[in-house]
């Protein structure tokens, strides 16, 4: 694994990614259903085992509209200890992740980046693009949120110097 000075940034989002959405049966959701602020989410099961795994090879850091509230709400239910994380000064927008690319550039600075979100799209891949440092776009589908084959793709990743 390699020394904390060295590892890369893992942004991770929460709504699609941890806090599963749009699939077709409630019976069968693919998650446990939690009251958070009042508004009913289905947290993935299996997603704390795999954030601790992946907290082996990157410095996690919340990159959401949750903000702290991530922190706040989510630590117990995932087993995670606090997490840094992004503030968007109001920005966040259901259904895109381009306003979060001001503040996860900002925070990576010219640090190996990863980032799991349920909505990567064209701009996203231009900046990653466009980054100086090695950077892995993880979209999600946010039914199924991250799943172990993302898990498994950010550790080869890590483990590779940041090639697939």
């Amino acid at each position: 694994m390699p020394e904390r000075a060295e590892r890369p940034i893992l942004a991770v989002d929460v709504d699609g990614v941890i806090s599963l959405f749009g699939f077709a049966d409630p019976a069968k959701a693919p998650g446990e259903f939690v009251l958070i602020d009042g508004i009913t989410h289905c947290i993935s099961r299996p997603v704390g085992e795999r954030l601790r795994r992946l907290s082996d090879w990157y410095d996690l850091v919340w990159a959401t509209g949750w903000e702290e509230r991530a922190n706040d709400h989510l630590l117990a239910l995932l087993g995670l200890e606090e997490l840094p994380y992004l503030t968007f000064d109001g920005r966040a927008r259901f259904g895109s992740a381009h306003w979060k690319l001001d503040a996860i550039g900002a925070h990576a600075g010219d640090r190996p980046l990863a980032w799991i979100d349920d909505c990567i799209d064209e701009s996203c891949r231009q900046w990653a693009h466009m980054r100086d440092a090695p950077t892995l776009l993880v979209p999600v589908e946010p039914d199924r949120g991250l799943e172990e084959a993302h898990t498994e793709t950010l550790i080869a990743w890590a483990k590779s110097g940041y090639t697939l």
